[in-house]
């Protein structure tokens, strides 16, 4: 059964680069009549909290990702000491006794020599006297998974085929000095017991998969398919990160972007495709492809998903706001009056704007008293329809001679208070003949 999972640290809130990834996972889950899990790498106990835990869940509630599971790692320290056992019994963990400082000398020398900075294994080389002189020093190890060096390759689903040598990389640390566990044994650990079938992550993590396959063997599991995407910087082509808040999804959210229109965008980006705005997410799950995404750093540019906003609201129906506005306070906003401004609206807070200046009250702000008295006493009786605004505006002319902008942004100014907005022909029913009148006579 096809199952993947979105698995990010508690450590900040989520920023459009992790929206991406969570988005595709859950697509490809969709796509296959799989299973999305939700799992919190919260062991950094310094900088994990439960408040950021569950601003991502708002986060992903927001954007319409809802998970089957969850869990988190915090729960199953016990899973990755077990692990460890294992790894240890077949002689594939080992204890390493070099602090911080003598690893980035060994690093140094390495480097100046012209070798890559691969852990030498001089670990493996010390006696018992040796290990219980460290021991009674009071040093605590770190433990080391040993690598088979031998070829590790795998096809990736956007970076295609991969080769890695096991000897080119360095035994990678799986506990540390206090016995926590890393992310390559943990992430493995859950891979695996969840059972895990594809991997969607950033290109970043490449490396840490030829460790993680050699991994995932030498605990007796499946490989997971795998897929690295390049990971997307802003529009300057700087990488993103928790600490720029100017793309955070609180962020965005606050800033008026309909998830559906984030949603649309960041299901594209990295694609040839088209970026359209889609009603819902099953359009999204439909045209998901993984194939289709490219090897170039791809950027995100608000302004490019500004316009895809306003695009979205132009053809959102009413029973998708409804119960928005009325939350907003604007219970009996209609589905008249959305469909006759949405078409002028950027942010779904705009529509708010034009409840009021149908409803009242408008400051006019036209300075001709004539022209208004004459345009007041010229209305025609109720009802009204799309019809009298022509009829209205024929007469005014027949009587004062003003055509074009003339005699149509003056009555604009009086009826709205505003010099630009929606079609006049589909406003002035909602606003009234009182209320038209009531605007005009005000006028000074």
């Amino acid at each position: 059964m096809t199952k993947l999972r979105f698995a990010p640290s508690p450590t900040g809130r989520l920023h459009v680069g992790n929206a991406r990834v969570a988005l595709l996972n859950w697509l490809w889950a969709q796509k296959e009549g799989g299973t999305f899990l939700l799992r919190m790498d919260d062991t950094d106990e310094e900088r994990s909290s439960d408040a950021f835990a569950e601003a991502i869940r708002e986060d992903l509630r927001w954007l319409g990702l809802h998970w089957q599971e969850e869990a988190r790692q915090s729960d199953r320290l016990a899973r990755y000491q077990a692990a460890a056992e294992r790894l240890e019994a077949s002689g594939r963990l080992y204890p390493c006794w070099e602090s911080a400082e003598e690893l980035e000398l060994k690093r140094k020398l390495s480097l100046k020599a012209g070798r890559a900075p691969v852990y030498d294994r001089a670990a493996l080389a010390l006696t018992a006297e040796e290990k219980s002189e460290l021991h009674a020093q009071g040093r605590k190890p770190h433990w080391r998974f040993k690598l088979e060096h031998e070829a590790i390759e795998w096809l990736d689903a956007v970076r295609g085929q991969q080769h890695f040598e096991g000897k080119h990389l360095s035994d990678p640390v799986l506990l540390r000095e206090d016995g926590r566990p890393l992310y390559t044994l943990s992430s493995v650990v859950d891979d695996l017991e969840f059972g895990i079938s594809h991997i969607l992550r950033g290109e970043d993590h490449v490396a840490n998969t030829a460790v993680q396959i050699q991994l995932f063997k030498a605990l007796g599991g499946e490989v997971p398919c795998f897929a690295h995407l390049p990971l997307i910087s802003d529009a300057s082509g700087q990488g993103l990160s928790k600490r720029l808040g100017s793309l955070s999804l609180a962020s965005l959210r606050e800033e008026g972007i309909e998830p559906l229109a984030l949603c649309s965008y960041l299901a594209k980006l990295g694609t040839p495709d088209p970026m359209e705005p889609q009603l819902d997410m099953q359009e999204l799950i439909r045209s998901f492809d993984i194939s289709r995404f490219g090897r170039a750093t791809p950027k995100f540019d608000p302004r490019e998903l500004e316009p895809l906003n306003a695009k979205l609201l132009h053809r959102l129906p009413y029973e998708a706001v409804a119960s928005w506005l009325e939350e907003q306070g604007a219970p009996d906003f209609g589905e008249e009056l959305w469909f006759a401004v949405r078409g002028n609206i950027e942010r779904r807070s705009d529509a708010l704007t034009w409840y009021r200046v149908v409803k009242g009250p408008v400051t006019p702000a036209l300075k001709d008293p004539e022209f208004a008295t004459t345009a007041a006493a010229l209305l025609p009786e109720e009802p009204w329809d799309e019809t009298t605004w022509s009829k209205w505006t024929a007469a005014i002319k027949g009587v004062t001679g003003r055509k074009g902008k003339e005699l149509f942004l003056p009555l604009r100014l009086a009826l709205t208070g505003q010099a630009s907005g929606p079609e006049l022909k589909l406003l002035l029913p909602l606003i009234g003949r009182e209320n038209a009148r009531r605007r005009l006579l005000a006028t000074g």
